[in-house]
């Protein structure tokens, strides 16, 4: 395979040399025909000569002479990038070479936004593999719509397509984003098939889409798919994708989800070539395999998609779909309600079995949270493993409510009091599929005495610990007996993302601030974990969740209220499981045998109290032990939030203990990147200015309490706070120290 690769590599780039040469040579050599200002057929563009097609100065509008244009451009830009040198590409980190590895990938380093190109083999014929790949929403489970919205074909057999597509937003945390697209799809002189595309931006002067309300529009620059057929059957694809995802229209903490060439190739230019394979796969085994559901492949596939889809609905809350918000919208847990006919038609269909529909309205409860130094693939593996440590039979039932549930004589291994019915792999094992059977913990309809079994189709994915940059998922539904293919899914589940699992942290001085210290290590002291190559890492990711109830409209408050405060519970539950699967918690129990941190760890948090009880007449710390490990580890399991800044001109925050990162939502390292005027509001800020001085020249002041921000945008309510200045031992000013009492979020 890698023989053969390296053959369609070198044959490709002198095919890019020779169509480069050529086009540069029609621009110089040939005449600007004049061409009809209203002209409306392609064929009538390129019929009359490849003279019209290299014009000098080639049009650049919404007309079809234009259109071309540009697309002819960008089936050049995107051949230099999937054969050529036009982006530096790196090899994917973590990609094991082989036999078994999916493809050969690579990421982009150094370039305007952030690339992906894969090259694989897939057992189909061209022109199916195309077809696979235009149908995005099949295997881009973020990718929620594409509108063709006009289709101009070309003489020599190609097509001009408009599109509009729109992306699922990851988390409760981010807008969506949304593309305006030419897609050019034509056969090279060689036979290859090329699919490629670009944004249609103004500077183009082509057709406009206007902006779409609570989308961000993004960019993706000449990106596609280059097919070559094989002898003997089956394709060679060259797959490239290059976006500018906006991402400064996202909390900081967030940036890396759209800044990473790395998540671009797990979520997009992976997810394309898995779905090829696993429909090749699929194709070859002529007797297609049924499983014990009587299902086969395709069947599954498109259950997970319904899956993966109801939960990105709930998620996003789309207006245009019949969400809306209902409460407090500053609320840690928001709750929206849809009453939409389409809605409550895809839940309440009338099943052979004779059941009636009594759902009314669809209620979504869903929250977001910052998770630290735990990986995803493990706290999602005992989520799914240990579903009593957070899950409420009680609820379970109330979710399988909205449909009927009946006896199933299928049984395979378990956990606890729960069945596991395994369903399908896909490629790789990146996802599987399972029926839940929680036994007992229902009642039927028609005795309310009589248990029943529950039954959950459930969807697992990102579950590889090896697995770069893996979005970990574990979304499921209640589901009928029949388990029909139109069953009724109302999807809830969680889904968690790694924000930068391998950050460098650089410290080029060793200063009195805990930034370089990023958790507390087995041996009990604060120190920086590392990944294997050595550089200081810092695992951070978010987690979402959500939770869809099927209710009477009449019932729509109280089950409000029951559903915000599961969600809460859930959220406790997850922090103590993540606290539990921490490394760091690994010291609280071995015990303090050794000092804890290093020794300019300790006295700062010397300085910090010596300088409080200067200043304010009382300890900070209640506890009178004696000693520097003490006060550090007293320091920083105080129950306000103790945060410290530098003292220049724009403050930033070098050091915070858990309450204190815990109420910014951040961790020691990423705590340097945020400035202490970020996580005030208006009214603070101008609190802030007015006290300043007065910190300054008195070393202390007392403010009132207020509202402040988290590193993720969230409201965070103080009672008060105290700000001093930190004193060293020459009596100079180190850093300014705050106190805020009693936080919580809002």
């Amino acid at each position: 395979m890698n023989k053969l690769l390296m053959e369609e590599n070198d044959r490709l780039q002198k095919q890019v040399s020779q169509l480069v040469h050529e086009n540069s040579y029609f621009r110089q050599n040939t005449h600007n025909p004049s061409l009809p200002a209203k002209d409306t057929s392609c064929e009538s563009v390129v019929t009359s000569g490849q003279q019209q097609l290299a014009s000098q100065n080639p049009p650049r509008d919404a007309s079809p002479a234009g259109l071309l244009s540009i697309a002819e451009e960008t089936l050049a830009e995107f051949l230099s990038k999937a054969t050529g040198t036009a982006v530096e590409w790196v090899q994917m980190p973590g990609m094991k070479p082989g036999p078994d590895s999916i493809g050969i990938i690579a990421i982009s380093h150094g370039c305007a936004g952030v690339a992906a190109r894969a090259c694989g083999l897939v057992g189909l014929e061209p022109t199916r593999v195309a077809e696979i790949v235009k149908d995005r929403p099949s295997w881009f489970r973020e990718c929620r719509a594409v509108d063709v919205m006009n289709v101009l074909p070309t003489a020599n057999g190609g097509t001009i397509e408009l599109l509009y597509m729109q992306l699922y937003a990851p988390t409760t945390l981010a807008p969506p984003r949304d593309f305006w697209l030419l897609r050019y799809t034509s056969v090279l002189e060689d036979g290859s098939l090329v699919v490629c595309e670009r944004s249609l931006k103004s500077t183009q002067n082509g057709p406009s889409m206007p902006l779409v309300q609570h989308f961000v529009r993004a960019e993706m620059l000449p990106s596609g798919y280059l097919i070559r057929p094989c002898d003997g059957g089956g394709s060679i694809i060259h797959i490239v994708d290059h976006m500018d995802l906006e991402a400064c229209s996202v909390p900081e903490v967030l940036r890396p989800l759209y800044e990473s060439p790395k998540v671009l190739a797990q979520k997009t230019t992976m997810a394309a070539l898995r779905q090829l394979k696993q429909i090749a796969q699929e194709v070859s085994q002529t007797n297609s395999s049924v499983n014990g559901w009587g299902r086969r492949p395709a069947a599954l596939r498109a259950l997970s998609q319904r899956l993966s889809r109801g939960f990105n609905e709930a998620v996003n809350g789309f207006t245009d779909e019949g969400w809306s918000v209902i409460g407090d919208t500053m609320d840690d847990v928001t709750i929206t309600v849809n009453s939409s006919p389409d809605k409550l038609m895809g839940l309440n269909l009338t099943f052979s079995n004779g059941f009636a529909p009594v759902s009314s309205v669809v209620l979504c409860a869903k929250a977001s949270m910052l998770l630290q130094n735990v990986p995803p693939a493990i706290l999602l593996r005992f989520l799914r493993e240990h579903r009593s440590e957070w899950a409420d039979n009680n609820i379970d039932a109330y979710l399988a409510a909205a449909v009927k549930v009946g006896p199933c004589s299928a049984r395979v291994g378990g956990f606890g009091g729960q069945v596991i019915l395994p369903l399908a792999h896909t490629i790789e094992h990146e996802e599987f599929m399972e029926v839940i059977k929680l036994e007992g913990l229902g009642h039927s309809p028609e005795d309310a005495i009589v248990p029943r079994d529950i039954f959950l189709l459930q969807l697992c994915s990102g579950m590889d610990e090896n697995a770069v940059g893996t979005c970990a998922e574990l979304i499921f539904a209640p589901i009928d007996s029949s388990f029909a293919d139109d069953a009724p899914l109302l999807p809830s589940g969680f889904r968690i993302i790694p924000l930068d699992s391998a950050k460098e942290v650089s410290s080029p001085n060793r200063t009195l601030d805990l930034a370089s210290a990023l958790e507390i290590g087995s041996a009990g002291t604060i120190k920086a974990s590392t990944d294997q190559s050595g550089n200081s890492t810092c695992a951070r990711s978010v987690m979402t969740i959500a939770f869809e109830f099927g209710i009477e409209s009449h019932m729509q408050e109280h089950v409000a209220s029951m559903a915000r405060q599961y969600v809460r519970g859930i959220i406790s539950s997850v922090q103590r499981v993540a606290l539990a699967l921490s490394p760091s918690h690994i010291s609280s129990q071995v015990g303090l045998r050794t000092p804890l941190g290093t020794p300019e760890a300790q006295t700062l948090a010397r300085w910090i109290c010596q300088s409080y009880r200067c200043y304010m007449g009382v300890e900070l710390l209640k506890s009178n032990s004696e000693g520097n490990e003490s006060i550090l580890k007293n320091l920083w399991h105080h129950t306000d939030a103790i945060i410290c800044c530098s003292m220049k001109a724009m403050p930033v925050f070098t050091f915070a203990n858990q309450a204190g990162l815990d109420m910014l939502e951040t961790t020691l390292v990423a705590l340097q990147d945020i400035s202490l005027e970020k996580i005030f509001d208006d009214n603070g800020r101008k609190t802030l200015c007015s006290e300043f001085p007065q910190i300054m020249q008195q070393g202390f002041a007392c403010l009132q309490g207020g509202i402040c921000l988290s590193s993720m945008g969230r409201p965070v309510s103080y009672e008060r706070a105290v700000a001093w200045k930190v004193l060293n031992e020459e009596e100079n000013a180190h850093c300014i120290c705050f106190v805020f009492i009693n936080w919580s979020f809002v």
